[in-house]
């Protein structure tokens, strides 16, 4: 499987300049309840189409598979196609959380081998019009395509793998929920996985609300391990926010990355499951 050409982010001048290469899509979504579909139809970038990350980007919840499981090859395809997504379309996703919500779909496809990045700062960049209303896609076929087993780990696998410096575990979350100090109404326990480290993703921006420079990211994952580790592998709440992180790490060069999709989700969730809380590296 050929890797990705386009880098993780674009900009809303490259985006302006490449608008009819490309399907663009809105993939707002919000913990709070607040729709993500209707915040499109208030208005969205022209031409944008709108994928939900709970149906379009996800399989459904379950105990096993936490909040946002990976849906099955063939219906992301069936998703993808749906939205006008091809075997050889390139896609640019935007958000207007800076990106950490529109990272699960760039990452989803970028593992597949499809062109894909998000936009750089999100909505709050484009300077361009707006339109209101909903976008239909012309359907298009889209070939399934399995995920990629190094690219992913599940519970069990997290659980019984040996702990060392060589695999280093990320958690995404903002500080306060990896400590515990922050406890979550999602969540059914605070806390996180042992042995893991807070990789918080609103640390991969720049004081700007632009994702960091290579160097500046290199540098903050190295600190933290990732250069004597032979597999990063990233998770959040429930598989979303990870993803940015994962993002970040390929930005600043870094291979060998994984992502754990049912994240604390089916961790904290499973009582027979350790947790750790505070931070030992405080």
């Amino acid at each position: 499987m050929s890797e990705p050409t386009l880098p993780v982010a674009v900009s809303s001048e490259w985006l302006r300049e490449h608008r009819d290469q490309v399907v663009l899509v809105d993939s707002r979504w919000y913990m709070d309840g607040r729709s993500g579909s209707r915040a499109h139809r208030d208005g969205h970038i022209p031409g944008a189409v709108f994928a939900d990350v709970d149906t379009d980007l996800a399989a459904p919840a379950s105990t096993e598979g936490g909040r946002h499981p990976l849906p099955s090859p063939e219906d992301f395809a069936r998703s993808l196609g749906a939205l006008g997504i091809g075997d050889a379309t390139t896609v640019v996703v935007y958000d207007d959380a800076g990106g950490s919500v529109a990272a699960r779909m760039v990452w989803m496809l970028r593992v597949l081998g499809t062109p894909a990045a998000f936009l750089d700062g999100g909505l709050r960049t484009w300077t361009g019009p707006m339109e209101e209303g909903e976008v239909r896609a012309v359907p298009v076929h889209r070939t399934a395509i399995p995920w990629p087993a190094h690219r992913i780990v599940d519970t069990e696998e997290l659980r019984d793998e040996p702990s060392g410096p060589d695999r280093l575990l990320l958690d995404a979350r903002v500080y306060g929920r990896f400590t515990g100090d922050e406890p979550a109404p999602v969540d059914a326990r605070a806390g996180h996985v042992p042995g893991a480290r807070s990789a918080e993703w609103p640390a991969n921006l720049g004081p700007d609300g632009l994702l960091a420079a290579p160097e500046t990211l290199r540098e903050r994952f190295a600190a933290l391990g990732a250069d004597s580790a032979r597999t990063v592998t990233a998770y959040c709440g429930s598989g979303v926010t990870a993803c940015h992180d994962l993002l970040a790490l390929e930005h600043a060069g870094y291979a060998h990355t994984r992502l754990y999709p049912g994240s604390w989700s089916r961790w904290g969730g499973d009582e027979s499951l350790p947790l750790e809380t505070g931070d030992p590296r405080a």
